[in-house]
């Protein structure tokens, strides 16, 4: 009998904006959500959900990752999941 590994949800990630150069759909001290993107981050780039509601690649030093508690990821996760609703 195989065993097939379990599929594990990754716990979402937020980062902090302290930089906007030239990039008109970030606001700094605005939290936006990460998305995983291995090869990106090896780059030194963050795959970020933008103030255009699509994601983007955006340097890393524009961010601060941040390290939030549960109840803060249940009410982002709300908030996009009513944004997401209403559009």
């Amino acid at each position: 009998m195989a065993i097939t590994p379990s599929k594990t949800k990754t716990a979402p990630r937020f980062a902090l904006c302290i930089k906007n150069k030239d990039c008109d759909d970030l606001v700094i001290r605005k939290i936006y959500r990460v998305l995983p993107d291995a090869k990106a981050e090896k780059d030194h780039y963050l795959r970020v959900i933008d103030e255009s509601g699509e994601d983007y690649l955006y340097p890393d030093v524009y961010f601060v990752m941040l390290e939030l508690p549960e109840a803060a990821h249940r009410i982002f996760g709300a908030t996009r999941r009513r944004a997401t609703a209403a559009a």
